[in-house]
């Protein structure tokens, strides 16, 4: 399959997949106390529903992240200059941003729950999750990004030396992922720690972003639903994959709703199985939901989401401030409605605070790269098209 190695058009239809990938993220992480403290409640189905099939953030940014770097880069010579580029964004708008993000929270744990620790101890503490991609809950996922930043540039050189490599990028990608996930769980008298902070349990999605950023020129008819890309052997694919993201979807939060109310017990290997087949199909589906919305909805709400996914990066790394803070002040009551509006609360405060903050940054705040990576300096209108690498591949 030929490649066109000319300069490729942006994609704005991404910002919108950040967008959808974000709200995933605050789904996931504002009902994690609800599945716990309402498992009695009539309404748990939805808590565990949000919870589970919502799961699909890390994976998209993932493959959002892989996806656009292939797909800038690939066309582009290998060269020093160019490696020298790509590290240096790594480092000011990944790194910079991971370490003061990681020293903020890590500052708000020592307060809040180990203000007896001494100083040398924290700092050894520190040091040790930072290198770990352990400082706050969700950091791990840049820690991984990070690590395949790492690998990106021997990827790049060898998918552009042999070009048949990219063919066989997909099965690959699956063979070096279940290739960690069974060695550790079988194969190792000592199984890796924190196997989730590693970007070989990930290597489906990197290598998936890697393929279709590469092919997307020519595979693009196949991905956007559009009447003039019809066909029967699309539509029929199409169907098939959205049923079979439907489906998984449901039976992922099925195991959990199993797990955590019927004390139900399955092999962890069949939820990690489930999980993948989910977070794969969610990544094509919201590509092609991405090009959906941007056709049909309202050019200022299509505008307004794409702003989100543009910021989405800076909302990923203060959302769990504001939940923080929110969780400090729990409802004390036994009204059922006013609990359910409270755990509401937590996702738009999350979500509308982070934004807020992220969006005042963008716009007035100096050097706002230190915290938030590459942020936009203007306002975008709706969906304009933006060079997808000079925004953080996140």
């Amino acid at each position: 399959m030929s490649l066109d190695l000319q300069k490729r058009d942006p994609i704005p239809e991404l910002s919108l997949v950040r967008a959808m990938a974000i709200i995933g993220v605050l789904s996931v992480h504002s009902t994690s106390f609800a599945t716990v403290e309402m498992v009695n409640s009539n309404y748990f189905f939805l808590y565990n529903f949000f919870n589970i099939f919502m799961k699909i953030g890390t994976t998209t940014f993932i493959f959002v992240s892989s996806f656009v770097l292939f797909y800038n880069y690939y066309s582009r010579p290998l060269d020093k200059q160019l490696l020298a580029s790509f590290y240096k964004k790594r480092l000011l708008y990944i790194i910079i941003p991971y370490l003061v993000f990681s020293l903020f929270y890590f500052t708000i744990s020592h307060y809040l729950y180990y203000s007896d620790r001494s100083l040398s101890t924290e700092i050894h503490l520190f040091i040790d999750k930072i290198l770990t991609g352990k400082a706050y809950t969700h950091l791990y996922f840049v820690f991984i990004n990070i690590q395949f930043y790492l690998m990106f540039p021997f990827f790049l050189w060898l998918m552009k030396k042999y070009s048949r490599t990219v063919i066989w990028a997909v099965p690959a990608g699956f063979v070096l992922q279940w290739g960690f996930i069974l060695l550790n769980k079988y194969g190792l008298e000592t199984p890796v720690a924190n196997r989730g902070s590693w970007s070989f349990s990930y290597f489906s999605y990197y290598l998936l972003g890697a393929a279709l950023g590469i092919y997307y020129p020519k595979l693009k008819a196949w991905i956007i639903i559009a009447r003039n890309h019809a066909t029967a052997v699309r539509i029929v694919t199409w169907t098939v994959l959205w049923t079979c993201w439907i489906a998984a979807g449901l039976t992922h939060a099925y195991l959990y709703y199993e797990t955590r109310l019927n004390r139900a017990a399955y092999n962890t290997t069949l939820f990690d199985f489930v999980w993948n087949v989910h977070g794969i199909l969610t990544t094509i589906v919201l590509l092609q939901l991405a090009f959906i919305l941007s056709s049909k909805l309202p050019k200022v709400l299509s505008g307004l989401i794409a702003r989100l996914g543009v910021l989405s990066f800076g909302v990923y790394l203060i959302h769990p401030f504001f939940l923080l803070i929110y969780r400090q002040h729990p409802l004390d009551t036994g009204t059922a409605w006013l609990l359910h509006l409270w755990y509401l609360g937590g996702f738009f405060i999350a979500l509308v605070a982070s934004w807020i903050v992220v969006g005042f940054f963008a716009r007035y705040v100096p050097f706002n790269w230190i915290a938030f990576g590459n942020l936009p300096k203007k306002q975008n209108r709706p969906l304009q098209p933006v060079q997808p690498e000079s925004r953080l591949e996140s």
